[in-house]
């Protein structure tokens, strides 16, 4: 397990050489509102399978994310969605909201070893917003929600696999997202957990090791094994 959480001025990250990145919501800003955009499709389709009134629609979506994970495992498991046709929706979404962050790209390109994208959302769409936010270079592979089996995080199982998967040795991993419930279970593997987001400094969640609203800077003053 890892070490107990703290938060100094300065991470010491130069055990890292595997640097795992959640990307919605955590790439970029929240303050986008590119989310708001996929949870509205999301709704649009919940309401277009069920023919439930919109209101509702959105409070079953909301459901089935707390009881499965992820809004599509109740849709697979409630009424028979094929999730291609489920992730399809959202592969025409506008990236307007979204801007490249050249001093983000600068921070990701100074982090020795690999850089992986895992994230609960299909391949097309991380393929996307990679492209969109000139990040695409930086990362290795997109373990994405194909590749858990549908099985998302905060999944214990789904962290094994990519683990084995990838080979990573999760005393040398760090594990950066947004929502820190998927932080537990890396935690207990023993990563490095990185919550991010304007939330984030408020969190007293035990298995944070660290927490930032500010992913650029946060990256731009940790230690590094520079001769990695």
């Amino acid at each position: 397990m890892s070490e107990p959480p703290n938060n100094p001025g300065q991470a010491d990250l130069t055990h890292i050489d595997t640097w795992l990145f959640d990307l919605d919501n955590t790439l970029y800003p929240m303050e986008s509102g590119f989310m708001g955009q996929i949870e509205g499709r999301m709704t649009d389709y919940v309401q277009k399978v069920t023919g439930l009134a919109r209101e509702d629609a959105y409070r079953l979506q909301k459901q089935y994310l707390a009881d499965y994970g992820l809004t599509l495992g109740g849709l697979m498991a409630h009424h028979g969605v094929d999730p291609a046709e489920f992730h399809a929706i959202f592969h025409d979404l506008s990236l307007e909201s979204l801007a490249r962050d050249p001093r983000l790209v600068a921070a990701l390109e100074r982090l020795p070893g690999r850089r992986l994208i895992f994230t609960n959302a299909d391949e097309t769409h991380a393929r996307r917003v990679l492209g969109r936010l000139g990040l695409s270079h930086l990362f290795d592979e997109v373990f994405h929600i194909g590749s858990a089996n549908y099985l998302p995080k905060p999944a214990p199982e789904t962290f094994v696999r990519m683990n084995a998967l990838h080979e990573i040795d999760p005393a040398k991993a760090a594990f950066f997202e947004d929502r820190a419930d998927n932080l537990k279970p890396a935690f207990d593997l023993g990563m490095t957990t990185v919550l991010v987001g304007p939330h984030a400094p408020a969190s007293d969640a035990p298995f944070v090791r660290y927490k930032t609203d500010n992913l650029a800077a946060f990256l731009e003053d940790a230690l590094l094994d520079e001769a990695a």
